[in-house]
């Protein structure tokens, strides 16, 4: 095996800015819902998605929670400088650095970084916020490396970083809705059931779903589950090499627990995955067990290793591996990262149905899909065009049944 060859642009197709929503519809779970079944494309309301699920299922979702990690600061000079927190560099675990009370050091990236010559930086209050001022939240940055650096943060009150963030910061939304953030950006650019801070961008495939919606599933007798991924800015990395070849992976720490581990390995039904986040978290649980079989420990997953040689075991013995590993070594969770990317040629271990919104064009998650409906993502995104879906963050749904996975259970209508 090697790695694919693959043009970008043979994965590019025309989305009119009208189809970008730029907002959230009134109710979640009102949003229209595509489904890709046998090669079959038909149209639902999201709402309708517990009846369309195999039976005795096990469902995923990523329970990770976005962080107003956006910050604006300017220079005695003037100059307005952005600075987007990505991850902690120290204390580099997420829970230390957002209990930290008066300084931390984090990756981020920088905007208009040319004009910030080092100098400590004031947060931008132009209302006077005395909640704001009271912080008095500086900046100081300690490495560069082109738009990205590590910056330290200095602030007085004793408060955790994570309520500076929460008074001080904005909600990420991505840069393809042309905005600025707003108040119902910091309710509906979240999952009804985020829990564990440290994303700078949202899980959208789980936007839709409402505590009535999952009610429902449970109803159908799908069990559930949650793992964490926490989504990096690299997910608004646009692919800038002609061929997937040349783009790098960013990497992004998950972690699942042995709990869970054993319910994945011990389930029967269909194994579905809410959004391209916890397929990638599911798939490199493969590559994470075949590292417990082969060296005895778990390593992080690398970009390209699904594609460097086949691989001959099965998917409970690589999920089994692990267990075995925890439990050696009294641990109740699976921590680690992974730079997985998934593109056409890619043989899927676990999932077998994908919930996923309607993505970018030319962009990895386009690649994941078509992947995961082999090939057959042009069929899916013309009906969604022609038949007037919402695109991107925001948008409407998709139901994706893997066309060569094994049949796990009962049909369904």
């Amino acid at each position: 095996m090697m790695i694919p060859e693959i043009k970008i642009s043979d994965y590019h197709y025309d989305l009119p800015d009208e189809r970008i929503a730029k907002y959230p519809l009134p109710e979640r779970d009102s949003s229209k819902l595509l489904r890709y079944r046998d090669g079959i494309v038909d149209e639902f309301v999201f709402r309708d998605i517990p009846a369309l699920l195999p039976e005795g299922s096990l469902m995923i979702f990523n329970d990770t929670k976005v962080v107003p990690a956006r910050l604006h600061f300017q220079r005695e000079s003037g100059a307005h400088i952005e600075i987007f927190c990505l991850e902690p560099v120290d204390p580099a675990e997420y829970n230390i650095a957002f209990a930290s009370c008066s300084r931390c050091v984090w990756k981020c990236v920088i905007g208009n970084s040319k004009r910030w010559k080092g100098d400590s930086l004031r947060l931008y209050n132009p209302a006077g916020d005395p909640s704001v001022a009271t912080l008095n939240l500086r900046a100081k940055l300690i490495d560069k490396d082109g738009r990205t650096g590590d910056v330290e943060f200095e602030w007085d009150g004793g408060l955790p970083f994570s309520n500076v963030l929460e008074i001080c910061g904005t909600i990420p939304i991505p840069p393809y809705l042309n905005r600025e953030s707003e108040e119902i950006d910091a309710e509906r650019y979240q999952t009804t059931y985020a829990r564990i801070r440290g994303s700078v961008a949202a899980p959208t495939a789980g936007l839709h779903f409402t505590p009535e919606v999952l009610s429902g599933i449970k109803d159908m007798g799908i069990a559930l589950g949650n793992v964490c991924l926490h989504v990096g800015a690299g997910t608004f990395l646009p692919v800038k090499s002609s061929e997937i070849s040349g783009h790098p992976m960013h990497r992004e720490p998950f972690s699942v627990s042995l709990e869970l581990l054993k319910r994945i390995r011990d389930n029967e039904g269909s194994l579905i995955a809410v959004g391209t986040t916890s397929v990638r978290t599911l798939e490199s649980l493969y590559y994470v067990g075949v590292s417990c079989i082969e060296k005895g420990a778990p390593e992080e997953v690398g970009q390209w290793v699904p594609y460097e040689r086949e691989y001959p075991y099965s998917a409970k013995e690589a999920i089994d591996a692990i267990v075995n590993y925890l439990e050696t070594n009294g641990l109740e969770e699976l921590k680690i990262g992974t730079r997985i990317i998934i593109v056409p040629g890619f043989r899927f271990r676990l999932v077998d149905v994908l919930v996923t919104n309607f993505h970018q064009s030319e962009s990895t998650l386009i690649l994941l899909v078509s992947a995961f409906v082999n090939g057959d993502w042009r069929r899916i995104y013309d009906y969604a065009i022609a038949h007037d879906f919402r695109f991107l963050s925001y948008g409407d749904s998709s139901l994706l049944f893997r066309p060569d996975s094994i049949a796990k259970s009962d049909e369904i209508a």
